[in-house]
């Protein structure tokens, strides 16, 4: 079972990369996500809601054909800087953590 910490910072990531230059509602961001993370509906519209409150997100409403009128989220620029700082640690943890779990053990 993945560390609840560790999958709140990864599920950030995930959230802004996804609505990285698409703008998509609360329900089609849990479906995508937990089609590979396992993630409560619930944490993804509270972790939504913090990220809008950050000023990472702005909403707006959509008609939608399926019934009441759908709340999207897009990026705002303080959530694309903030979604590259995000990429940018990842890529360097990862790295890092790839190196000493692939390695021989050696620190040369």
């Amino acid at each position: 079972m993945m560390n609840v910490q560790f999958k709140k910072g990864v599920l950030n990531l995930c959230v802004l990369a996804l609505l990285d230059g698409q703008d998509r509602y609360g329900y089609e961001l849990v479906q995508m996500i937990s089609r590979r993370i396992e993630v409560s509906e619930g944490s993804v519209y509270t972790l939504l809601r913090r990220l809008t409150k950050e000023g990472y997100f702005e909403t707006y409403l959509k008609e939608s054909s399926e019934g009441p009128p759908r709340k999207y989220y897009r990026l705002t620029v303080a959530g694309q800087d903030y979604l590259k700082d995000l990429l940018a640690e990842w890529r360097s943890f990862t790295e890092s953590v790839n190196d000493l779990i692939g390695g021989d053990g050696n620190d040369e």
